[in-house]
């Protein structure tokens, strides 16, 4: 064997050893078995609807035409993947991004009321978490109020919300924008929480002999120790606030945002334009969590704790 049939081989184990391969390959692997089911569900689920199809058109039909049916559906039950996508990347690329129809328009509005949203939950989250640290009375009697929060359901919520606010004047992004900040600020209280009361209490009394106030605790220790469950919570935080952003555009019935593309996709039973809209929706949500993650790795890295 020469040194040439040799070198593909070791190209190929070394390639294999890259760490960037290591981790995708799990992600890759199960993407690809959640598609493979994906093509199998959208088979059985339009079979039906395909059958009858041609039975109302009195054409004859073979089984690989009825399977070719189910994966080229005017409005199937359920989509198939290639349809998606190329109903996603019709509605990103084949407009113009202020056209009504692009996916890009919508979730730019989608993503300015999440955005102000995430801001607004984070500020009172961690605010609420300071409050609830420095005082035993607050964190007996605020802590089970903001666990309580969460378990209504937003949907229910978010109708209520909106009428509310729109009686008092607020409307537009504002509404949108509360009940993302009314999701989004329970993990950053939960987990400032958690981070504020991580110091060891040795590295506390230490403190205290030294004469330290209650600020420079929290600024030379607390939020140090803080600042790994800040950034864990920002990016359950900034996805939930996303949901919140959708689930807020369904009740208040608008023309534009991811929430009015799945609206209005039920109305005229486009499946396809949900599924679009659900995968712009993904997309947008990993976006901003690679975003909170670099923000992590920046932050890591200007306090020394990664090199």
């Amino acid at each position: 064997m020469t040194s040439d049939a040799l070198a593909v081989p070791v190209a190929v184990r070394g390639l294999s050893r890259h760490p960037l391969l290591q981790r995708a390959a799990p992600i890759v692997t199960v993407v690809a078995v959640l598609i493979a089911v994906w093509y199998v569900a959208a088979v059985l689920m339009n079979l039906t609807l395909v059958r009858d199809a041609f039975e109302r058109e009195e054409t004859p039909y073979t089984t690989s035409e009825l399977i070719a049916g189910t994966m080229s559906a005017e409005r199937p039950l359920l989509p198939a993947p290639h349809q998606v996508v190329e109903s996603f990347l019709d509605g990103v690329f084949g407009y113009a991004p202020n056209a009504p129809r692009s996916l890009v328009y919508h979730s730019a509005v989608t993503l300015s009321a999440t955005l102000l949203g995430f801001v607004l939950g984070a500020l009172l989250g961690v605010a609420l978490a300071l409050m609830i640290v420095h005082s035993r009375v607050l964190e007996k009697s605020l802590l089970p109020w903001i666990i309580c929060s969460q378990m209504v359901p937003i949907l229910a919520l978010a109708p209520i919300f909106i009428v509310v606010l729109g009686a008092i004047g607020l409307q537009g992004l504002l509404p949108k924008s509360i009940i993302s900040a009314y999701l989004s600020f329970f993990p950053v209280t939960i987990g400032m929480v958690k981070g504020f009361t991580a110091p060891d209490p040795m590295q506390m009394d230490l403190m205290r002999t030294w004469s330290a106030s209650q600020r420079q605790v929290l600024a030379k220790l607390r939020w140090p120790s803080a600042v790994p469950y800040l950034f864990a919570s920002l990016k359950v935080a900034i996805s939930i606030s996303l949901i919140g952003a959708i689930v807020a555009e369904l009740p208040t019935g608008g023309e534009a945002g991811i929430g009015a593309r799945l609206l209005a996709g039920s109305y005229y039973g486009q499946t396809i334009q949900i599924w679009a809209a659900l995968l712009a929706a993904a997309v947008l949500a990993s976006a901003l969590i690679a975003l909170v993650g670099l923000a992590e790795r920046i932050t890591a890295r200007r306090m020394g704790v990664r090199p």
